[in-house]
């Protein structure tokens, strides 16, 4: 039988794929980590780890045993938690992820909120793109995800949190509202791969995916393609709630009319956790802050 210690040095170098990483992030040299890991293939009668690939890949075996190894590490760790309870010190540890075009509005708005309501939770809070989070939350990396859906998995637990509306920014152009046939007329200004909203925005604006202009910027940074807007021209689409009343931009922002575009903002959670208590409390604070009844004449953009 292989031990703990074993497990958490196959477990790092599933993650890393290189011994010297792993053995950085286990604290140990490398032939510490390395002899540790031949020790464990050796009680196991067979490899875990194929060494002639670069990275390293795992062996069918590894396959099937990483995800038990998973699952006996994140019991194990029940046992300090249990500790930590009897003294008193105990702070439920939370991970978060959450889709850039969402943080970038929501964590100045309800960091603050979080950080008082829940004195007794150790939060970290990371963003990943849509598939980032998919993959962490099948890896147990992350408690929750929060994302534009939907996402149907029967391992997953989904809630919807909100539903905003998806806006047009034209500064350049002297009109209270625009429809998909105005957009046509100008130069979209796209996120990078990988960013849902820009998926959303081919999809809505029929927007030719093959075709390049000669003149073209796809980032990951809402702001700079604002800017990029105001420069050159063209538009962008910006989430309703991340468009501030105050903001310089406000005036610059332009409803679609007929099927108003929109995205469905949902938490995902593994279908069973000992965190739903607090989980729930942060999906709240989401509802309480965005809610909004008047969704009707909402088309709902797929993230795929």
């Amino acid at each position: 039988m292989i031990s703990i210690q074993q497990m958490q040095y196959i477990w790092a170098l599933t993650e890393e794929r290189q011994f010297l990483r792993a053995s950085e992030v286990c604290f140990v040299t490398q032939p510490t980590l390395s002899m540790q890991v031949k020790k464990a293939e050796t009680a196991l009668g067979t490899f875990v780890f194929d060494r002639s690939t670069s990275p390293l890949e795992l062996t069918s075996f590894g396959e099937s045993l990483v995800p038990i190894i998973r699952d006996v590490l994140n019991e194990y760790e029940q046992i300090e938690v249990l500790i930590q309870k009897k003294k008193g010190v105990f702070k439920e540890r939370l991970r978060v992820a959450i889709i850039p075009t969402i943080a970038g509005y929501l964590l100045p708005d309800l960091f603050r909120e979080w950080r008082d309501a829940l004195i007794d939770v150790q939060l970290s809070i990371e963003e990943m793109k849509t598939e980032e989070i998919l993959i962490a939350l099948e890896n147990k990396q992350i408690d929750i995800g929060i994302l534009a859906g939907p996402v149907n998995d029967p391992k997953l637990r989904s809630s919807i949190v909100y539903r905003e509306e998806i806006r047009a920014y034209l500064p350049n152009v002297e009109k209270d509202e625009v429809t998909t046939t105005n957009l046509v007329e100008y130069h979209p200004w796209l996120l990078t791969q990988g960013n849902c909203l820009r998926t959303q925005m081919i999809h809505f604006c029929e927007l030719n995916k093959g075709g390049k202009d000669e003149w073209n910027y796809e980032g990951g940074n809402m702001n700079l393609l604002e800017e990029m807007v105001e420069l050159h021209g063209g538009y962008t689409l910006i989430p309703q709630f991340a468009i501030k009343n105050n903001s310089k931009d406000y005036k610059r922002i332009r409803s679609v009319t007929g099927e108003v575009p929109a995205r469905e903002v949902i938490a995902l959670t593994p279908n069973r956790s000992s965190k739903w208590s607090v989980i729930e409390k942060l999906i709240r604070s989401m509802q309480l802050k965005y809610g909004n009844d008047q969704t009707d004449e909402f088309k709902m953009l797929s993230w795929k």
